[in-house]
């Protein structure tokens, strides 16, 4: 009998590290990856995005120019 729930696995961790991220390499594609990393340095220290506005402004600023 088939045991309820979810039918899908997770592949292993090792697995993951191969594949590039589509978001990644999206944003890597736009010219903007630096601005990108700034901003997720900042969040990443600050826990809170409303700390790193400059970061964002430059972020979306570049992603502006790309489109």
């Amino acid at each position: 009998m088939a045991r309820p729930g979810h039918s899908w696995n997770r592949r292993p961790l090792e697995e993951d590290e191969d594949e590039e991220d589509p978001l990644d390499a999206m944003i890597s594609r736009t010219g903007c990856v630096a601005q990108h990393w700034e901003l997720q340095e900042c969040m990443a220290a600050r826990q809170d995005w409303r700390h790193c506005q400059a970061q964002v402004r430059a972020f979306g600023e570049c992603m502006a120019r790309r489109q």
